[in-house]
């Protein structure tokens, strides 16, 4: 995965980095990342971090990234603590701010899984230990590497690969237009009027890949977004928080679902992507979910060896 750029002999070194968004990373140190986790998928055990400590706030209800991150520290040789928010004196009122303070002469690292990216800017700007966004509302950057991760494993490659991210144009989206323009690939986000992505961070997308060698685009046209597509992505239509626009969001993305019509517009080895967890028969069908062409358990599984990377590269 070594690119041009990058000097085999140079020691990269990310130790107390946070990671926000992957705006705030280079090229060579995504892929530093990412071959960490394809060493650490073949010999997934080791004491890396042995007597270190992650603190894991989750403000949203999670399956993955707690598990993954909660294995990952034990297969590293540390532990994780996870506190609930209601749990916490941060849900009666403790400010963010005191709440880093504290938590930073306890731990080794902060991850947090929450609502709003503030609240990540406010914990990294108080702490002084590592924060790792877990989710917010803009980004969902270890999901993002995960993909990555999957999107090479399919393809051998990253630079000039076609990934069409259909749907809502949300903080998926978002991640995936961020890592993808810096790492080459030509992203593609295929979402209706009224759900595109934000306009900074798709203008922020598209200076990356203008620099990198990508590109970043949003259309309405799904078909026409589908087509020479070597990976297809979805993610659910209507996310925590967003429960009274269920109807309106089903009949505005049903056009844009992941189904055979799509599949067959794409290459022939295209390669589905979905985050989890899936509705099946609305942004994606059960057909496809569970097709040849699906690879969401291994994606899924694949959150598990770039959360190690990151745990080890920053802890």
């Amino acid at each position: 995965m070594r690119t041009e750029t990058t000097d085999p002999k140079e020691e990269i070194s990310l130790k107390g980095k946070h990671l926000l968004t992957w705006k705030d990373y280079s090229k060579e140190e995504i892929i530093h990342l990412l071959e960490r986790a394809m060493e650490m998928k073949q010999a997934p055990c080791s004491g890396a971090l042995s007597q270190k400590t992650l603190a894991m706030i989750f403000e949203k209800s999670s399956t993955r990234t707690r598990v993954s991150f909660e294995v990952g520290m034990t297969q590293l040789g540390g532990t994780a603590i996870n506190l609930n928010s209601r749990d916490m004196q941060l849900g009666r009122g403790e400010t963010i701010g005191d709440t880093a303070k504290v938590l930073s002469r306890y731990v080794d690292g902060i991850m947090i899984r929450t609502d709003a990216h503030q609240k990540l800017e406010e914990l990294a700007g108080n702490g002084s230990v590592p924060v790792i966004s877990g989710l917010c509302d803009l980004y969902h950057p270890c999901q993002a590497l995960a993909d990555m991760l999957t999107v090479y494993e399919q393809k051998g490659q990253l630079a000039g690969v076609k990934l069409v991210y259909t749907g809502d144009g949300n903080n998926v989206a978002h991640s995936l237009m961020t890592i993808g323009a810096i790492l080459g690939l030509e992203v593609v986000v295929a979402s209706p009027s009224g759900y595109w992505p934000l306009d900074f961070i798709t203008g922020n997308a598209k200076k990356l890949a203008a620099k990198h060698g990508g590109s970043v685009t949003v259309t309405e046209n799904v078909e026409e977004a589908a087509a020479g597509a070597d990976i297809l992505y979805t993610d659910v239509w209507t996310s925590m928080g967003q429960d009274g626009e269920e109807k309106e969001r089903k009949e505005a993305l049903f056009p844009y679902q992941i189904n055979e019509r799509l599949v067959t517009a794409a290459k022939p080895d295209v390669s589905v992507l979905h985050c989890l967890p899936a509705h099946r028969e609305e942004e994606i069908t059960k057909e496809v979910m569970e097709g040849e062409h699906s690879f969401v358990f291994e994606q899924a599984e694949n959150r598990l060896h770039v959360q190690k990377a990151i745990l080890e590269a920053l802890l």
